[in-house]
């Protein structure tokens, strides 16, 4: 009992770091665009390589914890991702960026299952579960919206680099933390591994994410594009079947035919769809839209931090008073509102307003995201809490990357197709193009065009990009607020709001022979 604060706040250090990386580099995406002249498919990528490798392995890595041993997977993550970031902040070149992000969600999921399972073996008892995952879902969600801030400080102070290098200290210090008060746990009766279900399960989710991504440059209509859909389909058939034949599986898709675990798992996934969507798309707005620094963009995200932190605590205790189905529904239906609000945004629209828009966003985060974590772990058995935590990563890693990509997808496309038709005649093809490649990219043309004495055409490339700018901004964010609002409906259908007897009496055994919640090896 003594132990269990230092053990929680080891664990939430961890889950800090990496989901502090999964949002911070947004705010350096426009320093990115000057230094690198990366284009709006290689930013994606910047963004989506780090959360298309966490989302596509973490199932493999949270039943290998299982196995093998949840906090020595949690070690070896740390040192994976704090390596990988140190590279990162060496490279020169886009491609060599998205590697070494790539190589950090690789580290990521290495680690993320891993604090949950641990976590949810040390506060057995509900109540007590309850706050300790909400303090968890707290860090987590505050996390990811406080990427940003820390992103823009450390731009101000030195440059694009130190975001990855500052990431390699902290993985360092929350291994040492650790290694030294956290206790090993892992299923004492950890079957052979599936290899067979490994694969499956890393290929069908990256070659989702990869078609979404991709599916604006060759149009959502075309042959490509379905086709990569389609084997996505028969990908996942395969997986299903697999996992239902296997003796051994990686993971029990029975679970699935739980309602609590299903439409938790769902919330989760829309939940932050519709948070990191808004992010890649509020930081280019704040940025190159107001004009604000890159600091000054990432405290203007502070309201969603705070709020998300907030309802986060406040949702879980009040999951277990009042019922799952109604928190989450509730916090669903605020994250639509938001939407629905933030439509009205214009590059006039003064800071006291937006700040009001993302207290209401960071309230339904919070609300949403913690209760149905804890829904989530309150179904799995302690002995597979691993993978049951795995599940609950690739439902937010998954619905985070799909965010970006389909929202970012919706705005860029729309945004392309409204400049072409806003751009004044007399540009070069050289100038029409550049200015195509991003928002950000289209007003440096406005800039050169009014430094070299065209202030009348610098000035409608200018508005012409703004302008399709908000087209791609409205519609995109009209996108996220029906998607929440149908997570809405289907959280007041199908979730229920308490867990039955049996979801109790299953999260309550560890496994057949295990003598204990946690079980120490060393």
């Amino acid at each position: 009992m003594k132990r269990k604060p230092l053990i929680l706040m080891s664990l939430l250090l961890a889950a800090l770091a990496i989901n502090l990386d999964t949002t911070i580099v947004n705010v350096a995406l426009p320093t990115l665009v000057r230094q690198l002249h990366t284009s709006d498919s290689q930013l994606q990528w910047v963004v989506d390589a780090y959360n298309l490798l966490f989302a596509g392995s973490v199932l493999a890595a949270g039943s290998l914890s299982d196995r093998f041993g949840r906090k020595g997977m949690l070690l070896a993550g740390l040192s994976v991702f704090g390596l990988a970031s140190l590279a990162g902040g060496l490279t020169d070149s886009p491609g060599q960026l998205i590697a070494a992000r790539a190589v950090m969600g690789v580290g990521s999921a290495m680690v993320f299952p891993a604090t949950l399972s641990l976590l949810t073996n040390v506060f057995t008892e509900r109540r007590e579960r309850a706050l300790a995952i909400g303090l968890w879902g707290a860090v987590t969600g505050a996390a990811i919206a406080l990427g940003p801030i820390v992103g823009g400080w450390l731009l101000e102070a030195f440059d694009w680099r130190s975001i990855f290098f500052a990431m390699t200290p902290v993985a360092a210090v929350a291994g040492m933390l650790v290694a030294r008060y956290v206790p090993t746990s892992r299923d004492p009766r950890a079957p052979r591994i599936d290899g067979v279900g490994f694969a499956l399960s890393s290929a069908m989710v990256g070659l989702l994410v990869y078609t979404i991504i991709e599916a604006p440059s060759h149009r959502w209509t075309s042959t490509r594009t379905s086709i990569g859909f389609a084997l996505t389909a028969l990908l996942v058939a395969g997986f299903v079947t697999r996992e239902q034949r296997t003796d051994h599986p990686m993971l029990d898709v029975g679970l699935f035919r739980n309602l609590r675990f299903t439409a938790a798992s769902a919330s989760v996934a829309i939940s932050f769809f519709a948070l990191s969507g808004f992010i890649f798309l509020v930081t280019q707005y704040f940025q190159f839209l107001k004009g604000y620094g890159p600091l000054s963009t990432g405290v203007r995200l502070l309201p969603v931090a705070t709020f998300v932190a907030i309802s986060s605590i406040v949702g879980a205790r009040l999951a277990v008073r009042v019922g799952t189905k109604l928190v989450v529904a509730s916090g669903l239906t605020s994250m639509a509102a938001f939407y629905l609000w933030v439509t009205t945004t214009s590059a006039t629209t003064g800071y006291g307003t937006i700040a009001a828009q993302m207290v209401v966003l960071g309230t339904g985060m919070g609300l949403t995201s913690a209760p149905a974590t804890e829904a989530i772990m309150g179904v799995v058995p302690k002995a597979k809490a691993g993978v049951g935590s795995a599940v609950n990563d690739t439902t937010r890693l998954l619905g985070g990357t799909l965010g970006v990509a389909v929202i970012g997808s919706v705005y860029a496309s729309l945004y392309a197709s409204r400049l072409t038709k806003l751009l004044p005649s007399g540009l070069s093809a050289t100038v029409t193009q550049t200015a195509h490649t991003s928002v950000g990219a289209a007003l440096g043309v406005a800039g050169r065009l009014a430094q070299t004495g065209n202030p009348r055409l610098a000035a409608a490339v200018h508005d012409a990009a703004a302008a399709a700018f908000f087209h791609g901004f409205t519609v995109a964010n009209y996108v996220a607020g029906g998607v929440a609002a149908l997570g809405a409906v289907m959280a007041l259908a199908l979730l229920p709001a308490y867990p039955n007897a049996s979801d109790e009496q299953a999260s309550a055994e560890p496994a057949i022979g295990s003598p204990a919640p946690v079980a120490a090896h060393g």
